[in-house]
């Protein structure tokens, strides 16, 4: 909100009205030239004319005058500025702040870390030592004690294991997977959000049309209490306009209540805390925007890029390597291993050894091959193969239901959006008949002319059009929103490429 500031001046009386300058209230305002002036030219008048202006009429026209507009002052220049909220800032806060879309991404990073895990079975295992002591004692040709320290080393490198094909494959689809499932919380957080902006907007109008209709039936109230009070009219039109009236108490209360609730669905999801912070005040009105969508077009866009469709595509490929991985047990793997040994100085005794030629001489190497073949099985590896086939045709069977029912989702908001343009014209017509008339009865009413049942039809009537209006309206944007979500329009935060996954 702009803050006006209105000029000093703008508070003083006409120049052409006699002052005194002691009387004015606040003595802040003697300083001001326009004050002086005032006074120097109005002085030897006020002395003329102090029967006609007294200082009490004085100080009481200046109190009026002055009074509306320090008030309008104070209140234009100390009023708070409103956390007023369009939707696109909505959606940016979630994005930035939403706790459950910083887990996700945290999920991503995680991701990573899980992805060298599946490929350090083709990685060797590489091992170091270096023991040290002490040797002492006395035998042919040495004498006294002294240290000894050597090297040691090993390699060992999986020559063939029929998993790691299937191990690559599967740490890239778990990065592909954490990805999607960003996607997915971010098209849920945005979605809900988006969803509590129209509830606040739509509570907060349904509370200002039912709080503008209590103050048409006051003025009935008003209408009826004189009347009845001259002897035009009976207590019952006074009892009953007056109950009329309190009716719609608990009515707007009702949406007063729903309006907090919405902006404390819009601050948590926007990660506000309200003890610290005011709630969000969302901006603007609720709007009809007709939709003319192409059913085909749009069917076929939603199948290829919905995260959550997506993500079970990813889940039964990811289900599938496990499979593979498990059945590897079933074939042999071979591994290659090499081991040496390095002594830095000669003379050091092996243990076990009985004379020099044992002793160590120079460094050693050894190699080596080997594999390995589960001849029995127990049910280890064909129970966990058992188990990750059942997860895999789980995960088949809920895609294609995702994929089956995204034609009849999108198919179903299509024709719920030409109910609603009927519905909302219909309602549009019939709100702007009901204002006319009434008006009109309201009019007869405070002549006389009519009755308070029928008064209060009407006035009914006008009230159930204009809330019925609202209403169609916001479950227009509602289904927009669906709309959105259903086609995945909200947010794309990676594409599942295939050049990720050989």
């Amino acid at each position: 909100m702009k803050q006006r500031f209105l000029p000093l001046g703008s508070i003083l009386p006409p120049l052409d009205r006699p002052v005194a300058f002691d009387l004015w209230p606040n003595p802040m305002q003697r300083k001001h030239p326009r004050w002086r002036n005032l006074f120097a030219a109005s002085s030897g008048e006020l002395r003329r004319k102090r029967s006609r202006c007294s200082p009490e009429r004085i100080q009481r026209r200046l109190c009026q005058l002055a009074a509306p507009k320090l008030i309008a002052i104070s209140t234009v220049c100390f009023a708070c500025p409103t956390s007023a909220v369009t939707l696109e800032t909505v959606l940016q806060t979630v994005m930035e702040k939403n706790p459950g879309i910083r887990q996700a991404k945290s999920g991503l990073e995680q991701a990573s870390g899980q992805r060298l895990v599946f490929r350090s079975v083709v990685w060797p295992d590489i091992e170091l030592g270096v023991p040290a002591g002490i040797q002492g004692g006395h035998r042919a040709g040495e004498s006294g004690v002294k240290g000894f320290a050597l090297g040691r080393g090993s390699l060992t490198q999986t020559l063939f294991n029929a998993g790691v094909p299937s191990s690559l494959r599967r740490g890239d689809v778990e990065v592909l997977i954490a990805q999607q499932q960003l996607n997915v919380a971010v098209v849920e957080q945005l979605h809900a959000a988006r969803l509590a902006f129209y509830g606040a907007l739509y509570n907060r109008s349904l509370e200002s049309i039912r709080d503008e209709q209590r103050r048409r039936l006051q003025q009935n109230v008003a209408t009826q209490k004189k009347r009845y009070e001259a002897g035009l009219a009976d207590r019952s039109a006074f009892t009953s306009a007056s109950v009329q009236a309190s009716e719609l108490d608990p009515q707007i209360e009702s949406a007063h209540r729903a309006y907090l609730d919405a902006q404390l669905q819009l601050a948590e999801a926007m990660a506000i805390d309200p003890a610290k912070t005011s709630l969000p005040e969302p901006e603007g009105e609720l709007e009809f925007v007709r939709m003319r969508v192409d059913l085909d077009s749009e069917t076929a866009a939603a199948l290829q890029r919905r995260a959550d469709l997506k993500l079970a595509r990813l889940f039964i490929r990811a289900a599938n390597e496990d499979q593979r991985i498990i059945e590897a047990d079933y074939y042999p793997a071979a591994t290659g291993r090499i081991s040496g040994e390095y002594v830095p100085v000669t003379g050091i005794h092996r243990e076990g050894s009985t004379s020099r030629t044992q002793d160590f001489i120079s460094s050693e190497i050894r190699e080596r091959a080997g594999y390995t073949w589960r001849v029995i099985d127990n049910g280890k590896v064909g129970g966990a193969v058992l188990r990750a086939r059942s997860a895999r045709e789980i995960n088949e069977l809920t895609c294609r239901k995702l994929e089956a029912n995204i034609p009849r989702d999108l198919s179903r908001i299509a024709n719920y959006f030409k109910t609603t343009e009927v519905r909302e014209r219909s309602l549009a017509t019939g709100s702007a008949a009901a204002e006319e008339s009434a008006h009109v009865v309201q009019q007869n009413l405070a002549n006389g002319l009519a009755s308070q049942l029928e008064y209060r039809t009407t006035q009914n009537a006008f009230l159930e059009t204009r809330s019925g209006l609202l209403d169609a309206i916001f479950q227009h944007n509602l289904a927009v929103a669906e709309w959105d979500r259903a086609t995945g329009r909200y947010f794309q935060f990676s594409d599942d490429t295939a050049q990720n996954v050989q």
